[in-house]
């Protein structure tokens, strides 16, 4: 206990210290909400991939789907990877940056409303991220307690209050720089800490080849039938693993706070270095974490009584005290960056989105940056209150949460966001009629569940499934809807192909 509080002091010293040292310059809202554009290319990626893994990846999925698939649970740290990081960057960060500065937009509902001229959609937009995003940083807390129990053994609320109080103090001083730079410093202590972890995890059933052997030998009817399907290529559910591997690897192409880092990149050379800083960061962090969890079944877990969060906290409960601790600091470093992404989102999102032009008609500078901070503060306030709430009760909704807001965000934004950045003839009323779906249908996911056919049962599937549907409707939609004008299409695209040294769609500089 005293290792880890040790380590943990230090972390938070750290980041503390950070957000007071990058408080200088905040003095507009483009400064402190991206950074005034100009993050460097390791900071970049480091705030894109420690955004994307958080407590819900290392304790909640990596738990419950290396339980259900075993070692081909790395599958999805795969996809993470090459779909969700490299491919991410290779598709979207260009186009993002260019037109989100040629239209001056600074979060996602900004950029609908702009691109599309109209109010109506930026205003749907910012309360779909809104209603979605809380229960997503609420659920945040959730795979924290467990390890703070075992390593502590104390009420999870005092863990709570701690991290909401750390992510508060930097977020509000230094803004998304001191997001940046803090990711930074929790991006290595992440990769050090899996890495470390894993080896201690092998180590106690005798190397990766021990360990695979054991792993063969664990059978489990309810999950299949067949001998060694644990340790096999595809595992014993490779439908499943499927929706999982689409949903958390696609899916970030829609997530706003995910999007949203590519409108800080300063110059074409930070895309090629955050390409592959990111993709390199992703198959250690994602990739580890599943391959960590798919040893599960290695160790005494009663999941029936205890859940799927127990996985992995069961197997760090056989650890070394250094290593626990090691394993304190990489989830609480894992889970306030992506917190502090996501407050700064939903932030930013409800002032400049919603607030703005809707309720508040005149906002100066000064106004906006006093507002995004306040909300800063409200929201974590919100999700600090909602993870209490389900702690301390029977209540499972909000951990259920996890799952269904991924879903109707992704599936929400990602089709009419990537065809907003490469087709011309993408419509408003396509893009409204694919937001109603997505939500639509995960909210029925909560009430109906099981009216949906089985394999869409799953918040998962059922997420994936809204997402691939967009890449449907959104075209079908634009071709039966009035074509949207020339002029306000032409005026986007014409950052594309301003010339610099060469055309900016190759070229940002």
């Amino acid at each position: 206990m005293s290792i880890t509080l040790i380590m943990l002091l230090v972390f938070c010293a750290i980041t503390i210290a950070i957000g007071f040292a990058t408080r200088r310059g905040n003095d507009s809202v483009n400064q402190f909400v991206l950074g005034g554009r100009s993050i460097g290319p390791w900071l970049s990626a480091f705030a894109y991939g420690t955004s994307y893994f958080s407590a819900v990846v290392f304790v909640g999925y990596a738990g419950q789907f290396g339980w259900k698939f075993g070692i081909s649970a790395v599958w999805i740290g795969i996809g993470n990877a090459f779909i969700g990081s490299l491919l991410a960057w290779v598709v979207l960060a260009r186009r993002t940056r260019l037109i989100t500065r040629h239209l001056d937009s600074k979060t996602m509902p900004d950029l609908f409303g702009t691109r599309f001229n109209s109010k109506n959609l930026k205003l749907a937009a910012s309360v779909v991220a809104f209603v979605f995003l809380i229960p997503y940083t609420a659920s945040l807390f959730n795979g924290l307690s467990r390890l703070f129990s075992m390593a502590f053994n104390i009420d999870f609320i005092w863990c709570i209050l701690a991290m909401a109080v750390l992510t508060a103090i930097y977020v509000i001083a230094g803004g998304y720089t001191a997001t940046a730079v803090n990711d930074f410093v929790q991006g290595f202590i992440m990769i050090g800490g899996i890495i470390a972890i894993i080896a201690a995890m092998l180590r106690i059933n005798g190397g990766f080849m021990g360990s695979l052997a054991a792993l063969s030998q664990v059978t489990d009817e309810a999950a299949s039938a067949n001998p060694g399907a644990f340790a096999s290529f595809f595992g014993p559910d490779p439908i499943n693993l499927l929706g999982v591997v689409l949903l958390t690897s696609l899916g970030t192409w829609g997530l706003p706070q995910m999007v949203q880092k590519f409108y800080s990149i300063k110059t074409e050379k930070n895309i090629t270095t955050g390409t592959v800083v990111s993709t390199v960061f992703a198959v250690v962090i994602a990739g580890g974490c599943y391959f960590l969890g798919g040893f599960g079944r290695l160790f005494s877990v009663d999941v029936a009584k205890q859940g799927f969060d127990a996985v992995i906290p069961t197997m760090l409960s056989n650890f070394s005290p250094v290593f626990i601790g090691i394993a304190i600091v990489v989830v609480f470093a894992a889970s306030i960056s992506t917190l502090s992404s996501l407050v700064m989102n939903c932030s930013s999102t409800l002032t400049l989105d919603f607030l703005k032009d809707n309720f508040i008609k005149e906002m100066d500078e000064k106004r906006k940056l006093f507002l995004i901070r306040v909300f800063i503060g409200v929201f974590i306030v919100i999700s600090s209150a909602l993870a209490i709430f389900q702690s301390k009760s029977a209540v499972t909704f909000i951990a259920q949460m996890m799952g269904i807001s991924w879903g109707a965000l992704a599936g929400a934004f990602l089709a009419p966001f990537l065809f907003s950045l490469y087709w011309k003839r993408v419509t408003k009323q396509a893009v409204a009629v694919n937001f109603a779906f997505s939500v639509t249908i995960m909210v029925l996911n909560i009430l109906v569940k099981s009216s949906f056919p089985a394999i869409l049962q799953s918040p998962i599937n059922c997420g994936a499934f809204a997402m691939l549907a967009g890449f449907v409707i959104v075209p079908v939609a634009s071709a039966f809807t009035k074509k949207p004008d020339a002029e306000l299409v032409a005026h986007c695209f014409s950052c594309f192909d301003e010339v610099a040294p060469a055309p900016k769609k190759r070229h940002l500089a």
